[in-house]
């Protein structure tokens, strides 16, 4: 019976040993869980009140443009920061500004003519927190997990993000429709109360080692080392590009008023998440794969066929089964491209790489929403949808073609792999 259990947890590639080796991680995991559901049921809300308040698509997808320059500057900052100092303390520090911004959001909610300027404001004061956040909290991710244990955190953290985006964009469409955005607003106000009360009980962290750099020295030195990593630049290209030309989730509202079904939000908001969690719990296979860039570039282009079904089909279980390849081609991209991250980036630079990588899937999506309410405004939303799908698979192909460093990327012979792996010893050791 053992061994049939083995071989069912290797087959399905839920690999639980990070979460028990190290508190450290659980705890942080845990907490990032908690703080996901209701932000993920916000950055649905968000989306559905500024749709009631001004009925446009444009004016829905100019979401993401105020969202761009703050995520660029602070994203590089953070990055920056997170290798600097204590990434503890900054990270519950962001944790506390975001739900202030949830607090105005829903005042704003309870007036009773809420004001569209302030779902605009608090996108961008929440892109600029989010991007001053997220490179600490991937740089404690890499200190507290084992360097072979990378690929399982990985995978993990798919989990972790799956789930989220199943359950806070269900509960929170079905809320926001049900009852009104302030009843999400207020959830989410709890889920941050937790998440601090968790990330309270993180060991106190050391700040990184210091190398005398000023701030922009030290961002130079990571422009330098991206430089030198062309393989690692083209994870990001790709992953910008994809959700640049294919990312749906604003549109998601114009498409259920297709169907004239209330429940059809909810659903379509499953949609990505829902076969993200299916590939993920099945991806024991990847472990056998070991040229990460291919699978980066073979998952992208999927992604893209899979949003092109969606746009184009008229059946809603057409529609949502593109959304499910596209997620779950999405989520294996994304085990592929963390795993390269932190099995090669050594880990005195990784805050700053995470600052850059937070940038490529961010940056994207909010490119994205906005390419595709320009696009629906101008021609159709069918059409929006279905080319951007077709132009991000041919694309990322490009760039896999262009970039042979990224394809022939192999974790067994990689000297990165094999430095970073030497490193984390000497650390473990000490």
């Amino acid at each position: 019976m053992a061994v049939g259990a083995a071989g069912v947890r290797q087959h399905l590639g839920v690999d639980l040993t990070p979460l028990r080796v190290s508190k450290q991680y659980r705890q942080l995991y845990v907490a990032g869980l908690i703080t996901a559901l209701g932000s993920q049921a916000t950055y649905v809300t968000i989306p559905y009140q500024l749709k009631q308040l001004t009925h446009s698509p444009l004016e829905v997808g100019a979401l993401g443009l105020f969202e761009l320059v703050p995520l660029i500057v602070f994203g590089l900052y953070g990055g920056v920061l997170a290798d600097r100092m204590n990434r503890r303390r900054l990270i519950i520090t962001m944790e506390v500004l975001l739900m202030i911004a949830t607090s105005v959001v829903l005042a704003n909610a309870l007036l009773p003519h809420p004001q569209v300027w302030i779902l605009y404001a608090d996108a961008v004061v929440a892109a600029a927190v989010s991007s001053l956040q997220r490179p600490s909290i991937e740089a404690l991710n890499q200190t507290f997990v084992p360097h072979d244990l990378q690929r399982a955190a990985s995978t993990l953290a798919n989990i972790r993000y799956t789930s989220a985006s199943i359950i806070g964009p269900a509960l929170g469409g079905l809320v926001a429709v049900g009852a009104g955005p302030g009843f999400v607003y207020g959830a989410n106000l709890v889920t941050f109360a937790i998440s601090l009360y968790l990330l309270g009980g993180l060991a106190r962290q050391l700040p990184p080692a210091s190398h005398g750099d000023n701030d922009r020295a030290a961002l130079r030195a990571g422009v330098s080392f991206l430089r030198s990593r062309p393989d690692i630049v083209g994870t990001y290209i790709i992953d910008l590009l994809a959700m640049t030309f294919a990312f749906p989730v604003t549109m998601l509202p114009f498409v259920a008023a297709r169907f004239h079904s209330t429940y059809a939000l909810s659903l379509l908001y499953c949609g990505l998440p829902a076969g993200a969690l299916i590939f993920t719990v099945l991806s024991g296979w990847t472990r056998r794969v070991h040229h990460y860039g291919r699978a980066v570039v073979f998952s992208a282009a999927v992604w893209g066929l899979g949003i092109a079904v969606f746009g184009y089909s008229s059946s809603l279980w057409l529609v949502l089964g593109g959304l499910a390849i596209a997620g779950g081609a999405d989520s294996l991209s994304g085990i592929f491209r963390a795993t390269m991250w932190n099995e090669s980036i050594p880990p005195d630079i990784r805050g700053r790489m995470a600052g850059m990588e937070m940038i490529s899937y961010s940056l994207g999506p909010t490119a994205g929403q906005f390419r595709a309410g320009v696009m629906a405004a101008w021609t159709s939303l069918r059409f929006s949808l279905t080319f951007g799908g077709l132009a991000c698979s041919g694309s990322v192909g490009i760039v896999g073609a262009a970039l042979p460093s990224l394809w022939r990327f192999d974790a067994r012979s990689d000297k990165n792999v094999a430095m970073v792996r030497e490193l984390r010893a000497r650390e473990e050791q000490n």
